[in-house]
């Protein structure tokens, strides 16, 4: 993915130059790489899921998970270096995006993190895999982090890009400061009926606006947009994102299916495999904190947690490096 910083790191610093520039060739690199991706779909009890793959198929698979409101393209600089190392790296849509689609039409668009965590599950089986890292960031992180609790024997190694995103789904939350309120204030449009025709009507302005106020420090180009846009055409996609900002706050049911599985996570359980903690020092969301306590917590088994720098909400795609070398390092 191609994109620019408007400051990507103070001038004088060396190495942090380097880094930049590296950043930079992976990142101008990753069009042609996606391009050789192989694009497929594979039947689980649910979807047809839509991913790309790269790598032998014999290699240790990894599976890339994009969140809200993005798709596949932000891993484009990530898979090369995994590639080259021997592993598999899969990347699908996940329910709602790009080529996913569900198999019964008449099904209920719903997209409780539950459901997310389960299509990753489905995927692994739908391909013969036992084990696999992980890594996420947004809807992808949290479904990875459900996918460690739930299964933990299922994954080798977690890359968790923005920590511990499991939610309370039983019992409404306290509001917060204002400042956090604000800054998510999608989600509490998206709670009423104006919000979810303006999602119908104005997707690709709320898309792009998020885009842009998440990852301040960066100019997303109009073609960079228009490589990812397709995604949010899918049809299901505005059903799936209302159920899933309405159900996080018990503004919406889920499925029955699931309900034993959301009180378990309602108790937000540790993550107890092999994890390293990624938080982009540019995220719209706020600076995160430079105390490492809570990843400690919530991650028992932490090898690493790092802040990034040159990196807003959409880590993978500002910093590729970053996530491909603790995917190295945890399976090293």
């Amino acid at each position: 993915m191609t994109a620019t910083r408007r400051e990507f790191l103070k001038a004088g610093a060396v190495t942090a130059a380097t880094l930049g520039t590296e950043s930079a060739r992976v990142r101008s690199m990753s069009g042609e790489w996606a391009m050789q991706a192989r694009v497929r779909t594979v039947r689980t009890p649910v979807l047809e899921i839509g991913y790309e793959e790269h790598g032998p198929v014999d290699g240790f698979p990894i599976i890339l998970l994009h969140g809200f409101p993005y798709d596949i393209r932000s891993w484009d600089g990530v898979p090369e270096p995994l590639v080259s190392a021997g592993h598999r790296v899969l990347v699908p849509y996940l329910r709602g995006y790009g080529q996913t689609r569900f198999l019964d039409p008449d099904a209920p668009r719903m997209a409780e993190q539950a459901a997310i965590a389960q299509d990753v599950v489905d995927f692994a089986d739908a391909l013969g895999i036992d084990q696999c890292a992980l890594a996420g960031f947004d809807w992808g992180n949290r479904a990875a982090c459900i996918t460690s609790i739930l299964y933990p024997e299922r994954v080798r190694a977690q890359v968790a890009i923005g920590g511990y995103s499991v939610q309370n789904t039983v019992t409404p939350g306290r509001p917060g400061r204002a400042v956090g309120e604000a800054r998510l204030w999608y989600q509490w449009y998206f709670n009423t009926e104006r919000g979810r025709v303006g999602l119908e009507s104005n997707r690709h302005d709320i898309v792009r606006y998020l885009w842009d106020t998440w990852s301040p420090g960066w100019e997303y180009t109009d073609e960079v947009y228009d490589r990812s846009a397709p995604s949010f055409d899918n049809p299901d996609f505005v059903d799936i994102v209302i159920h899933s900002y309405r159900h996080r706050h018990v503004n919406a049911p889920g499925e029955e299916r699931f309900l034993e599985v959301e009180g378990r996570l309602a108790e937000r359980p540790p993550i107890t495999v092999p994890a390293i903690v990624l938080r982009g020092l540019d995220s719209g969301f706020g600076r995160p904190s430079s105390d490492p306590s809570g990843d400690q917590r919530r991650f028992p088994n932490l090898v690493a947690r790092r802040l990034v720098e040159g990196a807003g909400h959409d880590l993978p795609a500002h910093r590729p490096d970053a996530v491909s070398d603790a995917l190295l390092e945890l399976l090293a």
